[in-house]
């Protein structure tokens, strides 16, 4: 179909500016022979030539006062500086004539000589800026009315939503198979969508699916690569985009972008659209410090929120968060009717970090010396982010070092560095230092050995990593609940390194600033936050909901002193135990002391050689037996299950009333 475009337009006008200047001319012209052109300058009838020589020709102008000899038809009608053209033999040529006319007849017409015809350069003087302007101008409006594509640097479209869609064109190869770990998790977001792909085994009994599922957990717990997953999986359009995305400096732009977001969104239900970090938009209204200098968030979110559940309909149309700040949200925006449901994508546990790991050693060339369950053990309280960068920084430490395979070695290289550091074995030090940072180290391992709930030790070194001038490396116990026992084993096994400095040097030193600040912050949460307090017993002063308690303190200034007074005691207490430990097993102390000394690292078999094995197994290894029970358990009752169905099956066989030709009691009656 023939559709009008305005910019013809443009085209219209440029037409008729070009037919204009040929056309319209301010000076008559006229083009005479070469033999009249010649009688005429012996007459000294023209002012000035202009001799064009790569064509040929003559522009004349012709004097005022003699323009009758050459128009005398329309001597009327001339205009002050009328021209003739005429054609010459040869620029030769002309020029002896000229020399004998100006000889013989003494003419002082002025003659110059040109290359070419300026017609050309006259337009381009004439009608330039002129078409330069107009181009000028068309190049702002089309980015102004949002051409070139829409883009984002258009300034009427700087409202329009800058969400990436994906559909099922789309290169988008993740599927929940690349997700590991996450159970509950995939689960819920595997539920949104089954009801895109089938809705009718959900609505057929009455249900409706969530309008909405917000994913909070910890930074690289993988809730963004769940929803590259749905992208992948849902085979529906699908809108990306980031909280900061709505956020702009003028005014209005945030609201605008979120109602032409939701009007995409409706066009293409059913769809899915994501809003990662949403806390950008969705931080709880009327708790700015400045006041009323952030509105402008604040309609966005607003405007948000009526998007999402308000008057219209959204029918078709999910939306998917992720945060790691939930805290901070504000409430409107997780009731029910908005985000339905709170995933809680939590840190991965023993058998995830394993799954985590089997995914991420796909691509990498492993050698039989490495386990999976083994570097699982390794990682506790890794995200599926911290176990992907172990894995590429035991890959490079292996290319490092010319190897042809990753080892076990490596991993635990990688593991290390990313817990401490960069090993920094050119830092000087003397030899009072070196001593006294392994009469600390060994004062911790000692202590972590003999408490019952302290962290296993796995191995301690003097080597200095990143800022750290020595480490004693532990295999923390995942608990989901922690007693009052277990933190004081933790904090006495913390201050070892002060004591034994104490105890064995006679002076402190500064080594032991980061231990005293742990010990300060657990022994402060103990009394204020978890009541294991025996002067300020089951009293919490912590405020769960974010509202936190304004400008003031929850407790007086004598249960601040009472507060003061408990740490003091417990740390007190801590360390004076710390010290009796250290004080029975002096000898067992200055032996691992001497081998850091000596071999600079210590393994945890090592100091079982030195203390003996610790009678108490570790969670790790108890969890593991637990989960081998759980397997047995069900391997035993499917084959028990599997046995009774065989026995059902060979019982109903030898039955003689199902046999053929054998009469049943009531046929025999009949």
């Amino acid at each position: 179909m023939f559709r009008f475009n305005f910019y013809w337009m443009y085209g219209l006008i440029f037409m008729m500016l070009v037919a204009l200047y040929m056309t319209n001319d301010s000076s008559e012209t006229k083009e005479i022979d070469w033999t009249e052109f010649q009688k005429l300058t012996k007459e000294n009838v023209f002012d000035k030539m202009i001799v064009f020589n790569h064509k040929n020709i003559v522009e004349a102008t012709v004097k005022s006062d003699k323009v009758n000899l050459v128009f005398p038809e329309e001597k009327n009608k001339h205009s002050l500086s009328p021209k003739v053209f005429i054609k010459i033999p040869s620029s030769d040529k002309f020029a002896d004539f000229y020399d004998n006319a100006v000889a013989s007849n003494h003419i002082d017409t002025q003659v110059s000589f040109e290359e070419g015809d300026d017609t050309m350069w006259n337009f381009l003087i004439s009608f330039g800026p002129i078409i330069l302007f107009v181009l000028i101008w068309i190049f702002f409006m089309r980015r102004m009315s949002g051409g070139a594509g829409n883009g984002p640097g258009n300034v009427f479209s700087v409202g329009k939503s800058r969400a990436q869609l994906f559909d099922k064109d789309n290169d988008t190869k993740v599927t929940f198979k690349d997700v590991a770990g996450l159970a509950g998790a995939k689960q819920e977001v595997e539920e949104i969508v089954s009801f895109l792909k089938n809705p009718s085994k959900y609505t057929v009994l009455g249900g409706k699916i969530p309008k909405g599922a917000l994913l909070v957990g910890p930074p690289g717990t993988g809730k963004t690569l769940l929803a590259k997953a749905v992208a992948g999986e849902a085979n529906v359009p699908f809108f990306s985009l980031s909280g900061s995305d709505f956020v702009e400096m003028f005014v209005g732009v945030g609201a605008s972008r979120v109602r032409d977001l939701f009007r995409q969104a409706k066009e293409k239900a059913p769809c899915i659209v994501f809003i990662d970090e949403i806390d950008a938009i969705g931080r709880a209204r009327g708790k700015n410090i400045n006041m009323n200098s952030n509105d402008e968030r604040e309609n966005t979110l607003n405007q948000l929120l009526t998007e999402m559940d308000g008057f219209g309909s959204n029918s078709g149309v999910i939306i998917l968060a992720a945060t790691n700040r939930a805290d901070i949200l504000d409430k409107a925006l997780l009731r029910a009717g908005r985000f339905d449901r709170q995933i809680y994508v939590d840190l991965p546990d023993l058998n995830e970090r394993k799954d985590i790991f089997n995914v991420h050693l796909r691509p990498i060339k492993i050698d039989k010396s490495v386990d999976a369950e083994l570097l699982a053990r390794q990682t506790p309280g890794f995200s599926g982010a911290d176990i992907a960068n172990v894995c590429n920084e035991a890959a490079l430490i292996a290319a490092r070092n010319d190897k042809k395979f990753v080892q076990k070695e490596d991993f635990m290289n990688a593991i290390d560095r990313i817990v401490g550091g960069l090993e920094r074995r050119t830092k000087v030090m003397t030899e009072a230092e070196r001593k006294s940072i392994a009469i600390h180290e060994a004062g911790h391992a000692t202590i972590s050995w003999k408490l019952e709930y302290a962290d296993p030790l796995v191995k301690v070194t003097i080597v200095p990593r990143g800022k750290a001038l020595g480490a004693a490396w532990y295999l923390p116990e995942e608990r989901q609940i922690t007693t009052r026992e277990q933190l004081l084993d933790e904090m006495c096994a913390t201050l070892g390194g002060r004591a034994a400095e104490e105890l064995f040097l006679g002076r402190i030193s500064t080594g032991a600033s980061n231990d005293l600040e742990r010990v300060t912050k657990q022994a402060y949460a103990m009394v204020v936050y978890f009541g294991m307090s025996e002067r300020l017993p089951n009293v919490n002063y912590y405020d769960t909901s974010g509202q936190e308690w304004g400008f003031t303190k929850p407790y007086s200034e004598e249960t601040a002193k009472l507060i003061d007074i408990e740490v003091q005691r417990i740390i007190r207490e801590q360390y004076e135990r710390a010290k009796s430990i250290l004080t029975a097993n002096a000898k067992g102390h200055d032996l691992l002391a001497a081998a850091l000394l000596e071999r600079e690292v210590v393994y945890s078999e090592d100091v079982e050689a030195i203390f003996g094995k610790r009678p108490w197994p570790s969670r790790s290894e108890e969890i593991l037996e637990s989960q081998q029970a759980a397997d047995e358990k069900k391997k035993a009752e499917e084959k028990e299950g599997k046995e009774k169905e065989e026995g059902t099956t060979k019982t109903a066989d030898a039955n003689p009333m199902d046999k053929p030709g054998t009469d049943k009691p009531d046929q025999q009656e009949e």
